[in-house]
């Protein structure tokens, strides 16, 4: 168990360290954070900030000898950098979820061989190959780059079979990518699992989830789904975080098909952009269950406080001027939430915004009224 007192370390220095840091200061941590990029939206309420890239292995050594824990924010992390972290400082999650998740290819592997279910698939790595697996899977269907790929970047739809594979390689830069086949979903759903080191778990309410150009738009919670379909949901989530050996968070996010089949889309190691309804619906938010966590303390309730709708604040909302912050300021069930980034830009995340209501449909109507007024 490590104290309040102590001091976390973070790689990562975006929205989700900056959340993880101001939970982790309100139980008494202090926290590090480790980005390139200098006066990130972490660090101003970090106590610290090591500015390096995250191939420097001297500057890693220094963020554990600073640390009595780390954890990471994002996934585009060598695991080879952090196993050499891990042996000087504890860190979770472990490294091979990491591996696992921070990969499109070994992430499908995963659930392949652990007959968790999942959209069909086939590795490429030139023209001819993606041509094969174009017979093999069908169209439509999308071409994914294995590695650094979110919020719809390094992907590409395929309609056809006829279509011109060398022009859709070159756009691809001649990375090694995944192809999958095309679900269509009736909703997409995601799940928070959060287990303590003892093995203790827990799970965050279901939410449903709406997206506007790949990048998540709306967060509706309770999911919108039957009872039969959360329990199964919650299940596999539960599943997969056990296979991992997760000690931290997981986000799953998972297809709801129109016959009520469930199959898992994408994994992340850490808190998530569909959690973030949690700071101000749940008893317990995300990142200081995430922090009790990695820290060996008792993870605390999950309960739903009151339905609730999460919607994110992007750059696009600048375009004409400042975003009119008054309006969701002056309604009573609203919380505002900006990450202090700069320089927004399109598509870019500057924050998010929570309406809840007595029921769901009041908090998804208050959520739309903000979201035009904003």
């Amino acid at each position: 168990m490590i104290l309040p007192g102590k001091t976390i370390g973070m790689l990562g220095g975006g929205q989700l360290g900056r959340m993880t840091a101001q939970a982790a200061r309100s139980l008494g941590y202090n926290f590090v954070v480790f980005e390139p990029s200098p006066n990130c939206p972490a660090s101003q309420v970090a106590d610290q900030q090591i500015t390096a890239d995250y191939t420097d292995i001297d500057a890693l050594l220094s963020l554990g000898k600073a640390s009595d824990v780390i954890s990471y924010e994002f996934e585009n992390v060598s695991t080879d950098a952090l196993d050499k972290l891990a042996e000087v400082v504890p860190l979770y999650p472990n490294t091979k979820a990491l591996h696992i998740c921070q990969n499109r290819e070994r992430e499908k592997a995963f659930l392949k061989e652990n007959d968790f279910p999942h959209a069909p698939f086939e590795i490429v790595n030139d023209p001819e190959s993606l041509s094969k697996a174009l017979k093999t899977i069908g169209a439509p269907c999308v071409l994914k780059t294995a590695s650094f790929g979110y919020d719809g970047k390094g992907q590409q739809k395929i309609d056809s079979l006829d279509a011109d594979v060398n022009a859709i390689w070159k756009a691809f830069d001649g990375k090694r990518a995944v192809l999958e086949g095309w679900i269509e979903f009736d909703i997409e759903v995601s799940v928070m699992v959060s287990v303590g080191s003892n093995g203790e778990s827990k799970i965050f309410p279901v939410s449903e989830n709406i997206h506007t150009n790949h990048i998540l738009d709306l967060s509706i919670v309770p999911a919108r789904i039957d009872k039969e379909i959360r329990s199964r949901a919650e299940s596999l989530a539960c599943e997969v975080a056990q296979k991992l050996g997760i000690i931290g968070l997981l986000g799953v996010e998972l297809f709801v098909l129109k016959n009520g089949e469930i199959v898992i889309n994408e994994l992340a190691p850490r808190p998530h952009n569909s959690g973030h309804y949690t700071l101000d619906g749940c008893a317990t938010n995300q990142f200081e269950q995430f922090v009790r966590a990695i820290c060996g303390l008792p993870l605390g309730s999950t309960e739903l406080i009151e339905p609730i709708v999460m919607v994110n604040i992007l750059g696009d909302s600048w375009e004409n001027g400042d975003p009119n912050f008054a309006a969701i300021l002056e309604h009573p069930k609203a919380k505002l939430h900006l990450y202090g980034k700069s320089g927004p830009q399109k598509g870019r995340k500057m924050g998010h915004f929570t309406v809840s209501g007595k029921t769901v449909e009041e908090a998804f109507e208050g959520a739309r009224y903000l979201k035009n007024a904003l």
